[in-house]
């Protein structure tokens, strides 16, 4: 049983999650891996089946909710979802007024994490180190692939919804990155924005489903698999660094022959590249300090931890 120190600590995982899954770049999975909880939250996610409502008809709602862990559901969902209508306000004025200082935060909390995650599970086979650099070219992949634009429909926000979801629970996968890429992440914040119910409701419902499919599969990994799920993940960390580097230069693409359209393509550009093409100071030292206290902020959570395991 949780105790009141233990629910607070998750809710403020679960806002972490929320603030997290708003921007393009940054998984809610990932904070759930680097805090923790990712195991328990993908077999709470798995729990919801026939086994919960057989266990509602027969012995009542207590055993229904203990075997879909709801003490820990609610809690977790309601730090996500006060970040998702709250914090995220304050995480989009972060990204726009001192964006490049906020990515070099978060290169920072990954890349302590990726060598905690690897120091804690080291891939001893090849095949596990093998699934470490694909994981590393998959995220990489994703994070140059070519964006789309969608009709912001119904149809297509429930299947967006499927998708997107799917990726906030894969660490270093943003899903709204993905809706970035399908040309969705617009429609989606207007629709939370201007409380359209019908969007939130048709990405709502399509994420569910999506998510009840997939934590299967990703549970029957990690029950299998786990030190090879692990190295596959810590890769997708590595690789979606090339989605969070600070310094990038905006170039726009022709996509007809006509011209009569452009896409934007973001590019990877060093601090000295930054000033000369976009005439903004590069804050290299800022970003540096920001970054060494994202890296000590890992560090001192397995220190605190190491802390109360020995005590």
């Amino acid at each position: 049983m949780r105790t009141t120190a233990n629910n607070m600590l998750l809710f403020l995982k679960g806002l972490a999650m929320g603030a997290a899954d708003v921007v393009p770049g940054i998984s809610g999975g990932t904070v759930a891996f680097i805090t923790g909880i990712y195991i328990e939250l993908v077999a709470t996610i798995k729990s919801f089946d026939i086994t919960a409502l057989k266990l509602l008809k027969s012995d009542g709602l207590r055993a229904a909710w203990h075997h879909i862990n709801g003490n820990f559901l609610v809690v977790l969902l309601a730090g996500i979802l006060t970040s998702v209508f709250s914090l995220a306000q304050i995480m989009h004025y972060l990204l726009l007024e001192h964006g490049v200082p906020l990515w070099s935060f978060f290169s920072g909390l990954i890349i302590g994490s990726v060598i905690l995650l690897l120091r804690q599970n080291p891939p001893a086979k090849i095949s596990e180190k093998l699934l470490f650099f694909v994981g590393v070219l998959i995220a990489y992949g994703i994070s140059i692939a070519p964006s789309v634009v969608l009709e912001g429909s119904v149809m297509t926000m429930f299947f967006a919804g499927a998708i997107a979801l799917c990726a906030m629970i894969l660490p270093g996968i943003s899903g709204s990155f993905i809706l970035v890429l399908l040309g969705l992440y617009p429609v989606f914040i207007s629709a939370i924005a201007n409380l359209e119910i019908d969007l939130l409701l048709a990405f709502s419902v399509g994420g569910i489903i999506g998510l009840m499919l997939f934590s299967r599969f990703l549970s029957w990994l990690l029950a299998s698999f786990q030190s090879a799920v692990i190295a596959l993940m810590c890769g997708f960390l590595v690789g979606s660094l090339s989605i969070i580097w600070p310094w990038k230069s905006t170039l726009y693409q022709e996509v007809s022959n006509a011209g009569e359209s452009l896409t934007k393509v973001t590019e990877n550009i060093l601090p000295n590249q930054f000033l000369e093409i976009t005439g903004h100071d590069p804050q290299t030292l800022l970003c540096l300090l920001v970054f060494c206290f994202g890296f000590a902020i890992v560090l001192s959570a397995e220190f605190l931890g190491k802390i109360r395991r020995d005590a």
